[in-house]
C-alpha cells in the first residue's frame, strides 16, 4: 500500500463530522505535510470531506447520488460569503425552506419547521425561537449575535450564519442558486448510471480464460487492465476471430485504443461518441485506473429517464417553445408560433443561434414521435437563415426523408407569415437500439 492509499483509508476510518488538517495527519501517521496535502486533495474529489469556509476540512459521508434539489447551509455560506457564528457542527445539513421574518413574533412561529433558514436581521428573541424549532438563522445587514443565541445554536448543532448583504439580496442570492441547481437536474453524468461492479481481463489472460469467462458471464466484451490495474485495451467478440490457439495472451489480440469516459463526463457526451463510433461498452477510468463501465443499455435507459422528468425549472428552450404549438399531419409535424424578446440579437430580429434551436429541436420532436426517444445528432445543415423581426408567426414543418435502423435524416423548413422561406435545414440523427 503507498503512502497516498494509507492517508485516504485513514480518513475514511475516521468519523463523519471529523476536523481534517495536512499537520494532524502528518503528525499522526509520521508523512510528509506535501503528501498529506496531495492525499485530502484527492479525498475531497472523491466527496468523502469538504472544505467549509472559515471551519476547514471535514469528513463528510459520501454521497453517491446528487441531491441537486436542495442547497445544504455549507453551499448557503460560500454563496452568501457569510460568517458562522454558531452552530458548526450542523453547516452539512439540508436547507429545505427559507423564509424572511419580516413580522411579528407570534406570527413567525407559524411558519418555523426543522431544516428551514430564518432570514432576519439583529432580532434576538426571533432567532432564539428559530432555534428552539430546529430552524438555522442568518443575520443579514452584518450584524452579530449574542453569546446566548451561539450557546444554543452550538448545543443544538444548527448553524447561525451572518451575511452583509440585506434580506432582499440574500433571499435573491439563493433563490437564484436553488434555480440553477434545478437547472441542472435533467443533467446526468456517467457516474450515475455506470456499472461499478465490472468484470475484467488481465493482459496476461489467454484465449481459454476468456472463453471461460463469457460462458460463466454470457458477456460478449471486457475491459483489459494491466498488474497496476490501469486500462490497456479493450476484447469484444469479433476480437476472437481467426484465433483459434487457446493460450494466445489477450493482449495480442485485444483493442488496444478504447475510447473511454471519466465518471465526470456526460452521458449525452458518451452517447454521442458510442454511437459515431458503434461501440456497446466504454470503460470508464479516472486517472488511468478503471473505475467502471458504461454500456449503451445504461445510456438508454439514461436518456429515457432524463426525458420523462418533470421540468422544474424554465430554461431558455422552455421560454421560447412554450410559445408554439405543433399539430401531426401524418408522419410530419407542423410548428407554430412567434419569435419573442428572448430569442432577439443585437439588432433586434431573431438570432442565428436561436432559429437554429428551434430548427433542430422541432426535427428531433419529429424523430422522437413514435416512442422511439433514444436520439443523438450526428450533424445539422443549415442551407440559409433570414432575419426575422420580433412578435413574427412562423410555421415549421418537419419532413423525415430518411428513416434506418441506426440513422435517420429530417429536412425542417421555416415559413414567415407570408409563407415565404426564412429557414432550412437537414439533421442527421443516431438511433439508439439495445
Amino acid at each position: 500500500m503507498s503512502k497516498h492509499e494509507e492517508i485516504v483509508n485513514f480518513i475514511l476510518s475516521l468519523e463523519v463530522g471529523t476536523k481534517i488538517s495536512v499537520r494532524g495527519i502528518s503528525s499522526q501517521l509520521g508523512l510528509s505535510e506535501g503528501t498529506s496535502y496531495r492525499a485530502i486533495k484527492e479525498a475531497e474529489n472523491m466527496g468523502i470531506v469538504n472544505t467549509v469556509p472559515r471551519v476547514g476540512t471535514v469528513r463528510v459521508e459520501k454521497v453517491y447520488k446528487k441531491n441537486i434539489e436542495s442547497l445544504t447551509f455549507a453551499e448557503v455560506t460560500r454563496i452568501l460569503d457569510a460568517t458562522i457564528l454558531g452552530g458548526k457542527d450542523g453547516i452539512n445539513k439540508i436547507l429545505n425552506k427559507f423564509i424572511i421574518g419580516a413580522m411579528d413574533i407570534e406570527s413567525i412561529i407559524r411558519y418555523l419547521r426543522p431544516g428551514y433558514l430564518l432570514i432576519v436581521g439583529n432580532r434576538e428573541e426571533a432567532q432564539q425561537l428559530a432555534l428552539e424549532n430546529e430552524a438555522a438563522v442568518l443575520i443579514t445587514g452584518g450584524f452579530d449575535c449574542s453569546e446566548k443565541v451561539k450557546a444554543i445554536a452550538n448545543e443544538k448543532g444548527i448553524p447561525v450564519l451572518s451575511s452583509t448583504y440585506d434580506s432582499f439580496t440574500v433571499a435573491s442570492m439563493i433563490n437564484k442558486a436553488i434555480y440553477e441547481t434545478m437547472v441542472k437536474k435533467e443533467i446526468i453524468l456517467v457516474e450515475d448510471v455506470m456499472d461499478v461492479n465490472t468484470t475484467c481481463l488481465m493482459g496476461s489472460d489467454t484465449v481459454a480464460t476468456w472463453r471461460k469467462l463469457m460462458a460463466e458471464t454470457n458477456h460478449e466484451r471486457y475491459p483489459v487492465q494491466d498488474e497496476h490495474m490501469k486500462i490497456i485495451g479493450i476484447v469484444t467478440l469479433r476480437d476472437l476471430q481467426g484465433h483459434n490457439d487457446e493460450n494466445e495472451l489477450i493482449n495480442k489480440i485485444m483493442n488496444k485504443n478504447p475510447i473511454c469516459v471519466t465518471p465526470k463526463t456526460t452521458v449525452a457526451y458518451a452517447a454521442h461518441i458510442m454511437g459515431w463510433d458503434g461501440i456497446k461498452i466504454c470503460p470508464v477510468i479516472d486517472k488511468k485506473k478503471l473505475v467502471g463501465v458504461l454500456t449503451i443499455e445504461h445510456v438508454i435507459k439514461a436518456m429515457e429517464f432524463a426525458l420523462r422528468q418533470p421540468q422544474v425549472a424554465e430554461t431558455l428552450e422552455d421560454l421560447i417553445l412554450m410559445n408554439f404549438t405543433c399539430v401531426h399531419e401524418g408522419d410530419n409535424l407542423h410548428f407554430n408560433g412567434q419569435i419573442v424578446p428572448q430569442m432577439l440579437d443585437p439588432f433586434g430580429t431573431a438570432s442565428w443561434s436561436s432559429l437554429n434551436m428551434l430548427l433542430s429541436t422541432m426535427g428531433i420532436m419529429a424523430l422522437r414521435q413514435n416512442n422511439n426517444i433514444n436520439v443523438s445528432v450526428d450533424s445539422i445543415m443549415a442551407y440559409f437563415m433570414k432575419p426575422v423581426q420580433m412578435g413574427s408567426d412562423i410555421d415549421i414543418y418537419t419532413q423525415i426523408v430518411d428513416k434506418g435502423r441506426s440513422f435517420s435524416k429530417v429536412e425542417v423548413n421555416m415559413y414567415n407569415t407570408h409563407k415565404d422561406p426564412v429557414a432550412k435545414a437537414m439533421i442527421s440523427a443516431k438511433m439508439f437500439t439495445k
